[in-house]
């Protein structure tokens, strides 16, 4: 029998590919991440439906929505918000930025420089923002959902390798086939709107209650072997410079524990970590100089290590 969390994940997965089409794994990973109680990056071409993925699960989940449209002129304040001088009170009050949501959309991330990308590391990895000394803390559920465009070269800044390990995992939309793309004419016309009627299917609460789930999900110790092989296979590749952390290990066991939550189960088996490697770790890892030139694709080079570590067998 299924339980109560991997139900709302399917009603909530189903609610996501009623508007967004031929994306069924894509939309399943990145409720994954949400579940394992992290943000997720997404990196593709204009026009493929990130911005309306991150705001559609936002209305399906009933949780409030930001944008932050990130640019080369902004500025710290700009996300977090500052305290601003009251006439009326003669007091400073907080005037709270975007960031201070459920569900942050953190559009073209690369556009800015580091400084003001990493005003978003505090609330990543504690859920909170101190502002002049003060620390305010962000309701949840809370996430974030970056985007960054792979083939825009000017005006951009590359993300430092200690925000993108604040990303539980990286994903890649890719263009719909002819079918797909067929349908998405059909359902524009269906619509007679550019808008879509989104259904809330669960609560910001019941979304937290699922997030809560996945800490119960028993992980037996062979799996919890198999995850480290993977990740220190990574540190000693031939090709990679720089191989993935134990932050790389605790993504992996997080997005395999949310899949067996997904699948309606209570514990991991190793399909659930195999199945995730290539998301986990693929921005985690830096290649060698020689490898770039060489053409380096993390996503063969994952697969490999994915062939080459021994899968446990779990009775």
């Amino acid at each position: 029998m299924k339980s109560k969390a991997a139900e709302n994940c399917q009603k909530l997965h189903a609610e996501l590919t009623r508007h967004i089409v031929g994306k069924e794994d894509v939309l399943r990973k990145l409720l994954l991440g949400i579940l394992g109680n992290s943000h997720v990056l997404i990196e593709d071409y204009p026009g493929l439906a990130k911005t309306l993925i991150a705001k559609t699960l936002a209305a399906a989940t009933g949780c409030r929505f930001s944008r932050i449209q990130f640019t080369p002129d902004l500025l710290p304040g700009d996300i977090t918000g500052t305290y601003v001088f009251n006439q009326k009170s003669g007091d400073f009050e907080l005037r709270k930025g975007p960031i201070f949501t459920n569900v942050l959309l953190a559009d073209e991330i690369n556009r800015s420089p580091p400084k003001t990308q990493s005003a978003l590391l505090e609330a990543m990895q504690e859920c909170q923002v101190t502002l002049d000394g003060k620390t305010q803390r962000i309701d949840k559920p809370f996430m974030v959902i970056a985007t960054q465009n792979p083939i825009e070269f000017e005006g951009v800044y590359q993300l430092p390798e200690a925000q993108l390990d604040r990303f539980i995992m990286k994903l890649h939309l890719g263009y719909p086939d002819e079918h797909q793309e067929v349908q998405i004419l059909r359902n524009r016309l269906a619509r007679k709107s550019e808008e879509f009627d989104v259904t809330t299917v669960i609560t910001p609460g019941q979304l937290v209650e699922m997030q809560n789930a996945v800490e119960e999900v028993y992980v037996d110790d062979s799996v919890l072997s198999y995850i480290t092989s993977i990740v220190r296979e990574t540190r000693n590749h031939q090709q990679i410079e720089v191989g993935s952390s134990p932050r790389g290990a605790l993504a992996l066991l997080r997005l395999a524990r949310a899949n067996a939550v997904f699948d309606g189960r209570d514990y991991v088996i190793p399909d659930d970590v195999k199945s995730l490697i290539i998301e986990a770790l693929s921005h985690r890892i830096i290649p060698k100089t020689a490898s770039w030139v060489r053409g380096f694709d993390p996503k063969l080079i994952l697969e490999e290590i994915s062939r080459r570590v021994p899968v446990p067998r779990v009775d």
